[in-house]
């Protein structure tokens, strides 16, 4: 009788042990799915979502001919997906729908030759810069839109997005905002021809190209305007750490062995947008 007894209690201790065990790596188990990350869930699902405009030479639009996305942040995204073995699905969004949506976390990354500021870099991470550039302004051929200087602004409608660096540049020098949602570039630079606006401001090398797009436009690059150096990165939301860190490993890689420098020449008339330029600012 003792004996069975014992026997049953050692039966009732070894399954509450096997229970407690059991228990313990029920628990462990619920724990990892409860620390998984945002990187995890991004390798789970073998995917980067990228938010970028469609609408912005060189950086980020659609070939004429193939109805293709394209441009130099595109294609450098797509080797950076290449190399972290991650598809690339682009949503194509207004430059402030995608820094909103990097925010709440409905996006990954927003790639749309956005420039670092001591500002953003207080809501968003940035990338290590992967183009260095300076803002110019596109004019009218033939006057050069009454403009010799940024101090010719007042009184003049500046065309660009609202909240865009550049637009913030021609509201402090007086001009009068003419803003677009997500519009093309063609339809940007005819309304400066057209004198429905009179000058763009913006990043030099987008600049170059879009004038260069548009040849039978009366639009030109005003010859003695340069001011504000800046640099552009990709932009990720400020929890997603790791992702920053992997991202960020990939593109010194890219830099490193002149990826990104073939991308660019491909994109900017044979310039190098990596390198650093040497303006003096008018």
């Amino acid at each position: 009788m003792k004996s069975s007894f014992i026997k049953n209690k050692t039966l009732v201790t070894t399954g509450a042990i096997s229970a407690l065990l059991l228990a313990g790596c029920s628990s462990e188990e619920s724990n990892k799915e409860e620390t998984k990350t945002a990187w995890d869930e991004i390798q789970e699902e073998g995917s980067l979502t990228v938010a970028t405009s469609g609408t912005l030479l060189a950086t980020s639009f659609r070939d004429e001919e193939s109805d293709e996305l394209t441009g130099f942040e595109v294609e450098v995204v797509r080797e950076l997906g290449e190399r972290l073995e991650l598809d690339i699905e682009f949503k194509e969004l207004g430059f402030d729908e995608m820094l909103t949506s990097v925010n709440t976390g409905q996006i990954d990354l927003a790639a749309n030759d956005i420039e670092i500021t001591e500002d953003r870099a207080e809501e968003f991470i940035f990338s290590t810069p992967i183009k260095y550039s300076y803002g110019t302004a596109v004019v009218r051929k033939d006057d050069l839109s009454g403009i010799s200087s940024l101090e010719d602004l007042p009184g003049k409608k500046a065309a660009g997005a609202c909240t865009s660096i550049y637009m913030e540049i021609a509201r402090e020098y007086g001009a009068e905002e003419v803003t677009y949602d997500n519009a093309s570039n063609e339809v940007y630079l005819r309304d400066v021809s057209i004198g429905r606006t009179d000058v763009i401001l913006n990043d030099y090398y987008l600049s170059t190209f879009g004038v260069a797009a548009f040849p039978e436009l009366n639009i030109t690059i005003h010859p003695d305007i340069k001011y504000a150096p800046s640099e552009v990165g990709l932009v990720m939301n400020k929890d997603n750490k790791e992702l920053a860190e992997n991202v960020n490993k990939t593109l010194e890689a890219m830099l490193e062995d002149g990826t990104i420098t073939e991308i660019s020449e491909e994109f900017f008339g044979g310039a190098d947008v990596s390198v650093k330029p040497d303006i003096e600012e008018n």
